[in-house]
C-alpha cells in the first residue's frame, strides 16, 4: 500500500512506513503544505494513496463525496509519538488492508478499529 501523510503528522512515520515497504509521500514534501483537502485528496486519488491524518475534515469531505477513493486512516489515539502511530499501523495492517484498497474510510484508536467502506451512503 502507498500513503500519503497529511501535513501534520512527522515524516519520520513516513520514513517507517517506506522501511516496512509501504511507499508514502508528505503533503509538504510535493508542494502541498498550503493546499485544501480537496486538492489533497484529489493527489491521493490520482496516484492510488491512502490518506494519513488526525484530522476529521478529510473523513467530513469523503463522506459527502459519494467517491470510493481516496481511502483514509484517521488517527484517534492518545499517544501520537510517530514509533507508536507506525506499531499501531503495523498491528491493524492485516485488518484493514483489504478494506483500504477496495475503499475505506478507517479510524485507529488505542484498542478500536473502525472501518466505513466507501461510498458512504445516507440510509432511509
Amino acid at each position: 500500500m502507498k500513503f500519503l501523510l497529511n501535513m501534520n503528522l512527522p515524516r519520520v512515520l513516513g520514513r517507517g512506513l517506506a522501511a516496512a515497504g509501504h511507499p508514502c509521500r508528505q503533503v509538504g514534501d510535493i508542494g502541498l503544505g498550503e493546499a485544501r483537502e480537496v486538492e489533497i485528496m484529489a493527489e491521493a486519488g490520482r496516484n492510488s494513496e491512502t490518506i494519513l491524518t488526525p484530522d476529521l475534515d478529510y473523513g467530513h469531505l469523503l463522506a459527502f463525496s459519494g467517491e470510493t477513493a481516496p481511502s483514509e486512516i484517521i488517527f484517534r489515539l492518545r499517544n501520537t509519538h510517530p514509533d507508536r502511530l507506525l506499531r499501531r499501523m503495523m498491528t491493524a495492517g492485516p485488518e484493514m488492508e483489504q478494506s483500504l484498497q477496495e475503499g475505506a474510510m478507517v479510524v485507529l484508536e488505542d484498542a478500536v478499529l473502525r472501518v466505513r467502506c466507501l461510498p458512504i451512503t445516507m440510509e432511509a
